[in-house]
């Protein structure tokens, strides 16, 4: 019979570091104010493409928490039902 072993604070010491270093990503969009007084058909499509770029990163982090956050509710509810196992 094969044993597996949850742990519990280990995992979710991991889920916590996740979650820091999520919130620490950090990407400034640029502004026009930044590139000058340029008019070129290509600042318009950098700053267009910037937006997009920081617009799916943002979405991306959101996603990514609410995964770990789910993670972390399904980790605490196999916990308890291990104990609850345990107890019988």
């Amino acid at each position: 019979m094969v044993t597996i072993k949850l742990n519990y604070g280990t995992v979710v010491k991991e889920l916590n570091e996740a979650k820091s270093a999520l919130q620490s990503i950090n990407l400034r969009s640029p502004s026009l104010k930044e590139m000058g007084k340029n008019k070129l058909d290509y600042t318009s499509y950098f700053l267009e493409r910037e937006a997009q770029i920081h617009q799916l990163l943002s979405e991306y982090v959101s996603i990514v928490e609410k995964n770990i956050d789910d993670t972390k509710v399904n980790v605490r509810s196999l916990k308890e039902q291990d104990e609850a196992i345990t107890r019988w």
